[in-house]
């Protein structure tokens, strides 16, 4: 299995609150992030007194941009978008600053709102690919809404209903606002029974709020569910915290930390309009989706997860990759697994080399981290939790979990996928982490026994080394343990 490249690519999204430069390597399927740096601009502000851009906004992002095209440059970008959203596109003034922004060097590209919702949408369906419902992207002057289904984006609709543009409207008339704009279209009715699927820096904050009061084991915001019936205490926590203290327990940015009032309104009506079943917030969004529109179909269809780490395993592990021989060569010691678990073992054994270079005593807690802490879609908080289990053992914990990250596992998963840590520790020993030695053996279950099956000829390969491990396997498993020569 080969890691396909990426070459370095940018995007500025000079959006209606933000403007942002965001430089992408790595996997084309999961591009990582090179570098990410935003400017709270605020662009869209003047649109709900005039209709016009406001001057000090206008510097303020000019400096911005001039500042990203400068970097850009310098990090060798084969590519660099620039894109425009509602503030830009909705002003009266837009197309003298589009000018200006041309004098910067770049060459901004306006969007319409049905290409904003429809890029909205395919970068949901690029970290959830099973996304069903409506994608709601929530900027400082839209409101974009797209069907998603299938891994495919449908029509979409752009409603003029910003944070920074709605102001103090109260949930009915949002609701209201919502209705009107959705006569007609079979938005309506999209997203009950299924999902909504929540975008933009707003909506990740209140996610972020979420779960900080709640005290969640895992605050990483991608996946995450908002209950509806959370919606009135994060209105109550929002009315009644005073803003340092919001900041200090949730780290939401002292620009970003407004507006959320406005984004728990504009919640609560698209929930009430709605109706949908759960609503999910996503980390991938337009940037995502203008570079998941550009793939072929092939690579459209990779598993986010395991492309992301295929690549990362690739890059970290020793002697390359073998993540995918090492799941199938432990695969006969867990015959009863689900698609879902089988899919997280393959994401642990694409991993399972990746700490090996840390300090002996500290491995374990760099491979957990990076398990459970890395940028990854494709995956919630409990998918994270069980690759922090397996390549906690794979690495040699034997000590306890941390009791937040166990808790989010779910009843007797924690011995099963410690048993994939062992067996992955296993073959690491067994093989010296090495593809080819690895193919010369066989491990599987016998009459109650796991039995590892190598040729007489590599009896040397079987060590004190390797007996204790798969001793440790057996342990693990409640199994005796047993080495045939053939």
């Amino acid at each position: 299995m080969a890691v396909k490249k990426f070459a370095p690519t940018g995007i500025i999204d000079i959006g209606s609150n933000s403007v942002r430069f965001v430089a992408y390597g790595g996997t084309p399927r999961v591009p990582s992030t090179l570098f990410n740096e935003k400017v709270m601009a605020a662009l869209g502000r003047g649109l709900a007194k005039d209709g016009r851009l406001e001057q000090a906004s206008m510097e303020l992002t000019l400096q911005a941009l001039a500042r990203f095209r400068q970097l850009g440059r310098e990090m060798g970008l084969k590519t660099l978008h620039t894109v425009a959203t509602a503030a830009v596109r909705d002003a009266t003034n837009g197309p003298d600053f589009l000018k200006q922004i041309k004098s910067v060097g770049l060459k901004p590209r306006i969007l319409s709102g049905e290409e904003e919702a429809e890029l909205s949408g395919l970068g949901v369906i690029s970290a959830i690919p099973k996304a069903n419902g409506i994608v709601a992207d929530l900027g400082g002057g839209s409101l974009e809404l797209i069907g998603v289904a299938r891994g495919a984006a449908g029509d979409g609709v752009s409603l003029p209903l910003g944070v920074l543009r709605v102001g103090k409207s109260t949930t009915n008339e949002l609701d209201k606002a919502i209705r009107d704009g959705l006569k007609g279209s079979l938005l309506k009715d999209a997203a009950r029974g299924h999902g909504l699927y929540l975008v933009g820096g707003s909506f990740r904050a209140l996610a972020l709020l979420d779960m900080k009061t709640l005290g969640h084991p895992l605050p990483i915001v991608h996946h995450h569910r908002i209950l509806p019936e959370r919606i009135a205490d994060l209105r109550a926590i929002v009315d009644t915290l005073p803003t340092d203290e919001l900041k200090s327990l949730t780290g939401i940015s002292s620009g970003r930390l407004p507006t959320l009032p406005t984004a728990l309104n504009i919640l609560e009506a698209m929930s009430d309009v709605l109706g949908p079943k759960r609503i999910l917030v996503s980390a991938f969004g337009l940037r995502e989706g203008l570079l998941y529109r550009d793939l072929d179909a092939p690579t459209r269809a990779e598993d986010p997860l395991l492309a992301a780490a295929l690549e990362v395993g690739e890059r970290l592990g020793r002697f390359g990759d073998h993540g995918a021989l090492l799941d199938q060569w432990l695969d006969p010691l867990f015959p009863d697994e689900s698609p879902d678990l089988q899919r997280l073992r393959l994401a642990a054994c694409l991993l399972g080399d990746i700490a090996w270079n840390a300090h002996p005593d500290y491995r374990a807690d760099r491979a957990v981290d990076m398990a459970v802490h890395g940028n990854w879609v494709g995956i919630d908080s409990h998918g994270r939790a069980v690759l922090g289990r397996a390549l906690a053992s794979a690495f040699g914990d034997d000590g306890e979990f941390s009791l937040k990250l166990a808790s989010l596992l779910r009843p007797g998963e924690d011995e099963r996928v410690r048993a994939w840590g062992k067996a992955i520790r296993l073959a690491q020993r067994l093989s010296g982490g090495t593809e080819a030695l690895l193919r010369k053996t066989d491990i599987g279950l016998s009459k109650g026994k796991i039995v590892l099956a190598m040729p007489t000829r590599q009896r040397e390969l079987y060590s004190d080394a390797v007996e204790r491990r798969l001793n440790q396997l057996g342990k693990a498993m409640g199994r005796e343990a047993e080495v045939r020569f053939t």
